[in-house]
């Protein structure tokens, strides 16, 4: 029989079904869940493909056929019969792991190509991972690894992974995110999605090692981290894994935090056709006006020696916030359920005299004051950035330590000023910020609200917070999403979420239940219509579960049903204000 590819199936069935539907409504999915569905991801042999296609379809995809008119379900039957075999001679004929070294993509050259056993990957040399640890890998199915560089640019080195089960594929793509500067693959995130049965892909962004440095000089090589490496990384990754299945994924999703979570928002804003779903958590997408607040933070801290509030100080200044707090939400369980409900003044911790471990010497309540503060323009009053919310003290070394934080004073440095020498203490805050946002050009803002172009094909967002997250304070996460309700109306409220856990630090950690599974509640939404009411998370102990609780859509909270116990989700149930 000759070889029909999966873009022919899709082809032959469309145009089948769409002789069978008059109006055209129909076809089109029918066509895409015969050409995904028969077994065209199977690596089986090709004489087993097509008695086992026909009856998983009809075992598994009974409502697709039960839904059919009456009329088409004979002919229907015989033509999933014709595409198992069909498909079953593609799936039999697609390229081995190690034939993938040969594959000529545009502008990208394969540099590995290999099938990895059951439980034998060790992360390569720690210049190209944050994570060299193996615990995480011990346990991987065997999968198919390719690694490869993208050049869209004569500047470009934009190394990507792209790893495929060798059996069991779900016939879907998770594309993951990256950290801070990022210059790395995120090997766990790679495991992580490939040990649920995803093709997975990852990229360091085009260049090595978590620092600004690399774009001194090199605006390339900064608009490939800003956005291009990202969409790059997807098309490749697409066509690898059509190579290896014959077949691309039926279903695309994006799942960063942070700097992932600013990609995530890239690639719906730039690339609204890369992905079907994107989780983007704790999303750094307003970065230059973050730079510009952890400066300003960093100038306040270090006004004086004075100024400077040791961490010792932290948890002293955390217990005051909860006594102040924890039981405005109706129950006192260690978590402010919603702090912007927390009116905490720091001046309550005042020392009475000389400086002491529990209290706050004048100039530490005003450092104290800023952390929590929005940033405005000196000169117009308008605001730059907000501020950390109360319950996020225990990590405020990150923009309030002993030195400016790095990531930030790289962006002023490698990108805006260009100077490696800039001095933090000379940032103004008229000029300097729309210095950096002209510099930047929106290459690294994931602020556009307008996303009726990634809805209009079915797209839905989840983004996720950590209440307490010390990083990037939650306002700017409900400002964005805020602004999406307004800009795209009503038809935002069945593709976008937004999920904010208490007591949860960046991207995870804290006080608060943190560990849950988004992916899970992206594909309920996307792949069955079903929009997450809620996402139940844990909090664990010593490697046990100690508290389970709701996580609600915002604007609504957790609400306590009155009885039995506080650490089981059970009982608590999501109401609005």
């Amino acid at each position: 029989m000759e070889q029909a590819p999966a873009a022919g199936i899709y082809e032959i069935a469309s145009g089948y079904f769409a002789m069978l539907d008059q109006e055209g409504s129909a076809h089109k999915y029918l066509a895409a869940q015969a050409a995904g569905a028969l077994g065209c991801a199977s690596r089986e042999s090709s004489s087993e493909i097509p008695v086992k296609a026909t009856a998983t379809v009809f075992r598994e995809k009974p409502a697709m056929f039960k839904a059919a008119p009456d009329r088409w379900k004979t002919p229907v039957f015989f033509l999933f019969v014709f595409l198992g075999l069909t498909c079953g001679e593609s799936a039999a004929n697609a390229a081995s792991c190690e034939s993938l070294k040969n594959l000529s993509l545009p502008d990208a050259k394969i540099t590995f190509a290999a099938n990895v056993a059951a439980g034998d990957f060790t992360p390569p040399a720690p210049n190209r991972t944050s994570q060299p640890d193996a615990a995480p890998f011990a346990h991987l199915p065997a999968f198919c690894r390719v690694a490869a560089s993208l050049t869209p640019s004569s500047d470009s080195d934009i190394r990507i992974e792209v790893w495929m089960p060798a059996s069991g594929w779900n016939g879907k793509l998770e594309s993951v995110g990256n950290g801070g500067w990022a210059g790395v693959i995120s090997y766990k995130a790679l495991a992580s999605a490939l040990a649920q049965g995803y093709a997975t892909t990852s990229t360091d962004t085009g260049h090595t090692g978590n620092t600004g440095r690399f774009a001194y000089g090199h605006p390339e090589k900064f608009i490939d981290f800003a956005y291009r490496s990202e969409h790059a990384m997807t098309v490749a990754a697409k066509a690898i894994i059509a190579a290896f299945f014959d077949h691309g994924p039926e279903i695309s999703y994006w799942n960063g935090c942070s700097t992932g979570g600013r990609q995530g928002l890239t690639e719906a804003q730039r690339y609204p056709h890369d992905y079907d779903a994107i989780i983007a958590g704790d999303p750094a997408n307003n970065r230059t006006h973050l730079y510009v607040w952890s400066m300003s933070i960093a100038q306040a801290v270090h006004k004086t020696p004075g100024s400077y509030i040791p961490p010792e100080k932290y948890a002293m200044i955390h217990r005051a916030v909860l006594d102040r707090c924890d039981a405005l939400d109706g129950l006192k369980d260690g978590l402010i359920g919603d702090p912007t409900r927390c009116h905490f003044d720091p001046k309550v911790l005042m020392c009475k005299g000389a400086d002491a471990p529990n209290c706050l010497t004048a100039p530490q309540v005003e450092t104290a004051r800023r952390l929590y503060s929005d940033v405005k323009n000196p000169r117009t009053g308008q605001e730059i950035y907000p501020g950390l919310e109360p319950g996020s003290e225990m990590g405020w070394w990150i923009h309030a330590g002993p030195q400016p934080l790095s990531y930030a004073l790289d962006g002023f440095r490698y990108v805006t000023f260009n100077n490696p020498d800039w001095d933090y203490r000379t940032l103004n805050l008229d000029s300097d910020v729309a210095l950096a946002d002209k510099v930047d050009h929106g290459a690294t803002s994931a602020m556009d609200p307008h996303l009726q172009e990634f809805f209009g094909h079915g797209g839905k967002l989840l983004l996720y917070q950590g209440w307490s997250d010390p990083n990037i304070p939650p306002l700017n996460t409900i400002h964005y999403y805020q602004s999406v309700l307004q800009t795209v109306g009503g038809a935002a409220a069945n593709s976008i979420r937004l999920f904010l856990f208490p007591g949860m630090g960046h991207c995870g950690g804290g006080d608060g239940p943190n560990t849950f599974d988004a992916m899970s509640a992206l594909t309920q939404w996307f792949e069955k219509g079903q929009p997450p009411s809620q996402i139940v998370a844990s909090l664990r102990a010593h490697g046990v579960v100690v508290r389970t609780r709701p996580v609600c859509p915002y604007p609504q909270f957790a609400a306590y049903k009155g009885s039995g116990s506080i650490d089981d989700a059970a009982n608590f149930v999501c109401k609005a204000h």
